[in-house]
């Protein structure tokens, strides 16, 4: 063995992260990712335990679930596609983007109803929680964290379409950038000023804030639905649009065939 050639080799890998912000995202991302949720959550507890917090956490565990399942059986499909280098045979046969995204949108909801089933089962079975006890506002919270997840699952897409495959990495990291300033796991109040502003403009902390109160409140949380609903129409409609807009741009420049190499 030598060491000119180990250093070698390693020194070829250091290379890559040195333009490559996918590479940079696997090194930063998930440690200033875990310190910022759990570093929320610590305070969050440290201002004392609120009476149903097992009730609110696992609860907040199934939901964010949901939104991560609905982004992932989006961006995982189109992947498979590009893995099995299929995705040039798709475009050139009479299917249109837009019933391939509305395919990919049947794909993730019935991934969803079975990831989701599991889920569900598990928890009342080992926790003993029921997550139909949150009653009908269960129904508009899970349907804003689907939509919300078709947005993240439309754009992610597009951009591994555009940029091939560095990009493919943003298949598991891109909804988890939404995490911290989802208030998942704690009240959006937990949150410094300048991520409260944020976290205004983000569906899914709608949906957790509504979740708290119907769980802690009994109450139907009808502002934060409301406006849950408007980010999302907004989104849902900006997504498929950049969608759209990178698929001409990707066959213009013929960069589809090219898409995974």
């Amino acid at each position: 063995m030598k060491l000119s050639r180990i250093f070698a080799y390693t020194e070829r890998h250091l290379y890559l992260y040195k333009r490559s912000l996918p590479r940079l995202m696997e090194v930063f991302y998930w440690p200033v990712l875990d310190l910022v949720v759990w570093g929320f959550v610590s305070i969050y507890l440290t201002r004392g335990t609120p009476r149903d917090f097992i009730t609110l956490f696992i609860g907040a565990l199934i939901l964010w679930d949901i939104l991560f399942r609905s982004q992932q059986g989006i961006s995982v499909s189109f992947l498979e596609d590009v893995w099995s280098r299929n995705l040039l045979n798709i475009f050139v046969s009479p299917l249109s983007p837009a019933e391939y995204i509305a395919s990919l949108l049947f794909l993730s909801v019935i991934k969803l109803l079975l990831t989701s089933t599991v889920m569900v089962t598990l928890a009342y079975v080992l926790y003993s929680f029921d997550i139909f006890l949150l009653g009908f506002p269960l129904i508009p919270l899970v349907l804003n964290l689907i939509v919300m997840g078709w947005s993240i699952g439309i754009i992610t897409t597009a951009l591994i379409m555009r940029f091939g495959q560095e990009a493919e990495v943003l298949a598991w990291g891109i909804a988890l950038l939404f995490q911290p300033v989802s208030a998942v796991f704690y009240p959006v109040s937990v949150l410094p000023g300048f991520l409260k502003q944020v976290a205004f403009f983000i569906p899914s902390a709608h949906v957790f804030e509504g979740m708290r109160q119907v769980i802690s409140k009994g109450a139907f949380p009808v502002e934060d639905l409301v406006w849950a609903a408007g980010l999302n129409i907004a989104y849902m409609t900006a997504s498929l649009l950049f969608y759209g807009w990178n698929f001409k741009v990707v066959k213009k420049k013929g960069l589809l065939a090219k898409v995974g190499e």
